[in-house]
């Protein structure tokens, strides 16, 4: 069975978080979020959001291996259940995650990497003032489809740079929107398939790496109303071969599990 609710739902739900217009396409919001970010901030907005992107997480590997994900739950309040977009591959769905627009509306329908020009979540924050910035590693999606804004990009050879530029800014206090990108399992697991122990193993420490700076976020952003979010961008199956893949209309590729969390800013 599919999730019910799509990844269409996010951005739109992100920009309600802020309080600012969504982007063109963004015009819905999740019911689950939506509720639980007017519970925790009573009616007030968020002036901080940290989106830590890991890839290909599946909701099968989620359901299946609590105890490699422990850290994200223990820091993380609501759990939000979401159907990816199709072809279910990397920069289709980030781009419907940061847009609200379908593979149709947005234009990437295939595994491309182009520069969107239609009107996305950064867009929109810039709109209002607010200051994002992106920190990826080299020629993966997130660091090439959401280029030519006037925004801050922070683009690394690899993922110990890239850890240690997110430690920098959150300490530095000067972004609205940090968002993240973690693409370790999703390359491994292509290698060693979904349930392969070096894959396992850069699960659980895609766990730890937002489980540090989740914490890090509660003490350099305490004055913040501020909204934590673990959010993939599809799901994988295995292969012959012992391989791993995605890219299919199937419920491992298609569902997956994001967490949130909100710190309100401390008096």
């Amino acid at each position: 069975m599919y999730n019910e609710q799509s990844m269409t739902t996010v951005c739109g739900t992100l920009c309600y978080a802020m309080g600012i217009e969504p982007p063109e396409y963004a015009t819905e919001t999740n019911p689950a979020l939506k509720a639980y970010i007017d519970e925790k901030l009573g009616g007030k907005k968020a002036d901080r959001i940290l989106m830590f992107n890991p890839d290909a997480v599946a909701e099968w590997i989620y359901r299946k291996y609590p105890y490699l994900t422990k850290e994200v739950q223990d820091r993380t309040e609501v759990e939000v259940p979401l159907c990816t977009v199709m072809p279910s591959v990397t920069p289709v769905c980030f781009a419907t995650m940061y847009s609200g627009a379908t593979p149709k509306q947005h234009g990437i329908r295939k595994y491309e990497k182009p520069v969107l020009t239609v009107d996305t979540f950064f867009d929109a924050l810039l709109r209002a003032g607010k200051k994002p910035a992106i920190i990826a590693v080299q020629n993966c999606s997130i660091a090439r489809i959401f280029l030519e804004r006037g925004m801050d990009y922070y683009i690394f050879p690899n993922l110990h740079e890239e850890y240690a530029k997110a430690a920098e800014l959150i300490l530095r206090d000067e972004y609205d929107v940090i968002v993240f990108y973690d693409g370790s399992y999703d390359s491994r697991m292509h290698k060693v398939g979904p349930e392969g122990l070096e894959a396992l193993a850069d699960l659980k420490a895609n766990s730890r790496g937002f489980a540090w700076m989740s914490e890090l976020v509660k003490t350099a952003w305490k004055g913040h109303d501020t909204l934590v979010a673990w959010a993939m961008d599809h799901g994988c199956h295995e292969i012959d071969g012992e391989l791993g893949s995605h890219g299919l209309d199937m419920e491992e590729d298609l569902n997956v599990v994001h967490r949130y969390q909100i710190y309100p800013a401390e008096k």
